[in-house]
């Protein structure tokens, strides 16, 4: 099971909607499937250009690595060298700072992850947060125990 093109939209429209109702600078909000493909994709007005790509990497090197951020967050600390050898297999696309965010069903299973850039990364997280809980479905940062 993964994440459908309908939930995908909902995450990026209410993320996007979260952020300017905070006042964040524009944000581009990244949805990938459980096998780090993208669904979605949503970038404000005046949004930087790299931002779909920071977006993408934050959702994919979740996936990727299997951990949540503030876990690859700890690895990249514990051991930088390891950390850049992932982003150079990966070709960048890992980012360990907060606004990547698993996005799971009620049962748990892992439907893919969102990716938001744009604002300070707590705010990106916080807008990835509204994204999926109005889309009903559950969200993990590793902030949450």
């Amino acid at each position: 099971m993964t994440i459908s093109l309908e939930q995908a939209q909902t995450i990026v429209r209410a993320a996007l909607e979260h952020g300017t109702e905070q006042g964040f600078q524009p944000l581009t909000v990244a949805v990938l499937d459980n096998g780090g493909a993208l669904v979605a994709l949503g970038r404000q007005d005046g949004s930087g250009y790299l931002r779909p790509d920071l977006a993408t990497a934050k959702a994919w090197g979740i996936l990727g690595m299997g951990i949540n951020n503030r876990a690859l967050a700890a690895r990249a600390a514990d051991s930088p060298d390891i950390y850049n050898s992932l982003v150079a297999l990966a070709g960048g696309k890992i980012v360990s700072v907060p606004g990547g965010v698993f996005i799971r069903d009620a049962q748990g299973t892992l439907l893919g992850a969102v990716g938001v850039s744009g604002d300070a990364s707590l705010n990106d997280e916080a807008a990835a947060l509204a994204g999926i809980a109005a889309a009903g479905l559950v969200s993990e940062t590793g902030a949450e125990g």
